[in-house]
């Protein structure tokens, strides 16, 4: 069984920034990628940022140039560090482990198997 856990989030005035982190632990053998995901109430949830084992990183069209994913093997823990916060950012963030995936879905949340409970993160203006 895998465990997920993030933590981090919180309440940021615009153009502040926040650093997310995920500690995933378990069975976490055949893990290959990592990724970030938010849900804002009443839409859809999207993929923001994803991390591959080797270190290659995708991310959403919304947040490129702001958030920047990150991983540390040794504590088997991915960080994601939001820049020029949005409230447009305010959302659930989720973290969630996969075991395969092909690059191409790297941002597609039904791709991901191990969810955590996210972590809520509020921008205001």
């Amino acid at each position: 069984q895998v465990q997920v856990v993030e933590s981090g989030g919180g309440s940021v005035q615009a153009g502040r920034s926040l650093r997310l982190s995920c500690v995933i632990s378990g069975a976490i053998g055949g893990t290959t990628y990592i990724g970030w995901f938010r849900q804002a109430p009443g839409k859809v949830r999207e993929g923001v940022a994803a991390i591959y084992r080797t270190g290659s990183t995708y991310y959403g069209d919304s947040v490129k140039g702001r958030f920047t994913i990150s991983q540390d093997n040794s504590k088997n823990t991915v960080y994601l560090q939001m820049n020029s916060l949005k409230p447009e950012d305010t959302a659930m963030y989720y973290c969630a482990r996969a075991k395969h995936l092909r690059a191409s879905n790297a941002l597609i949340p039904n791709t991901y198997t191990d969810w955590g409970q996210g972590t809520q993160v509020t921008v205001s203006s």
